[in-house]
C-alpha cells in the first residue's frame, strides 16, 4: 500500500478519477480543482505545476485515498485511513516539496499534521464546515430586488469581489480572470441587483457526478445585514438544482456564525467539518 505521485494530470484522472467520482460530495474539492485544471489549463492557479497523488490498498482498482495539490495552494485531502495520511506527509517531507498545507475532512487533516509535525509547525488557518442542501427555502420576505446573470458588463466589479472573498477567507486571491470568465460564459454566476445596480453576489463551479457546490458567495461590507446573501444564494441553489445537479453543497466558516445560521435557514444541513492547516 504505497502512494504513486505524478505531475501527469491525465494519469492522475486515469488511476483516481472513478474513487473521486463515486463519492462526489466527500471529494467535492479535489473534483472541482481536477476539472478547473483541465478547462483552464495547469496554470490556472500558478506557475509552479500541480502535483496529485492516489495510494491503492490491494488489487489495480483498488484506490483508497488521494491529493491534488496546485501551488501556491494548501494540498487537497480526499478522506483516508490515518496510515495513508502520515504516509503522504513523510513522502512530500522527503521530496522537498515545500508543502504550505493542508486542506481536508478534520480526520485526514489532523492525522497528515500529525505526522508533518516531525518535520516542521502547524497552525489552523480556517475551520470550514460542508453542507448539503435539502429542502430549499428561500428568505419569506425577500430583500428588494432579483437576481440575474452577470454577463460581461460586470467583470471588472467581479474581479473585485472575487478578491475580496478570498482575502475574507484567507485563501489565495485569483490568478486571473479565467474562471471567472468561464462562470460568466456558462452563466454561472448570479448576481443580486437593487436599486440599480449589483448587491451581492453567489457563484457556482461546473456540475461534476451530479454534484455542484455554491461558491462564493459575496456581499460587500457597507452591504450586509440587508438579506442580500441569502436571497441570491437561495437563487443560485435553485438554479443550480434547475439544472439537472442531484446534490447541492457549499462551505461555511465556523467563525462565522451569522453565514452558519443563514445557510440553516434556507435549508443546508452538516455534512462534515473541515481544517486548513498551516505549515511553517
Amino acid at each position: 500500500m504505497t502512494w504513486t505521485t505524478t505531475r501527469d494530470l491525465d494519469a492522475f484522472e486515469a488511476a483516481a478519477g472513478d474513487f473521486l467520482r463515486a463519492r462526489p460530495a466527500e471529494h467535492t474539492v479535489l473534483l472541482s480543482g481536477v476539472s478547473s485544471l483541465r478547462v483552464l489549463g495547469v496554470d490556472a492557479f500558478g506557475q509552479d505545476a500541480p502535483s496529485f497523488g492516489w495510494r491503492r490498498c490491494g488489487g489495480p482498482a483498488a484506490v483508497d485515498a488521494a491529493y491534488v495539490w496546485t501551488p501556491p495552494r494548501p494540498v487537497l485531502l480526499s478522506p483516508m485511513p490515518d496510515g495513508a495520511a502520515a504516509d503522504l506527509a513523510d513522502v512530500l517531507a522527503a521530496a522537498r516539496a515545500g508543502v504550505p498545507g493542508v486542506n481536508a475532512g478534520r480526520a485526514a487533516a489532523e492525522a497528515f499534521a500529525a505526522a508533518w509535525r516531525r518535520h516542521g509547525t502547524v497552525r489552523t488557518a480556517a475551520r470550514r464546515r460542508l453542507h448539503r442542501l435539502a429542502e430549499l427555502t428561500p428568505p419569506d420576505p425577500a430583500p428588494p430586488g432579483a437576481a440575474r446573470r452577470a454577463t460581461p458588463a460586470d467583470r471588472a466589479l467581479l474581479r473585485g469581489w472575487f478578491a475580496a472573498f478570498a482575502e475574507d477567507i484567507g485563501a489565495a486571491a485569483p490568478r486571473d480572470a479565467r474562471a471567472l470568465d468561464d462562470r460568466i460564459a456558462d452563466g454561472r454566476c448570479l448576481l443580486w441587483e437593487a436599486g440599480g445596480r449589483p448587491v451581492s453576489m453567489a457563484g457556482i463551479p461546473r456540475t461534476l457526478a451530479g454534484t455542484v457546490r455554491v461558491a462564493p458567495v459575496y456581499t460587500p461590507p457597507e452591504l450586509r445585514g440587508r438579506g442580500y446573501a441569502g436571497a441570491v444564494t437561495a437563487a443560485v441553489s435553485q438554479a443550480a438544482r434547475d439544472s439537472g445537479a442531484q446534490e447541492v453543497l457549499l462551505f461555511s466558516d465556523l467563525a462565522n456564525p451569522t453565514s452558519n445560521a443563514l445557510y440553516r435557514r434556507l435549508g443546508y444541513r452538516p455534512v462534515e467539518d473541515y481544517l486548513v492547516l498551516a505549515f511553517e
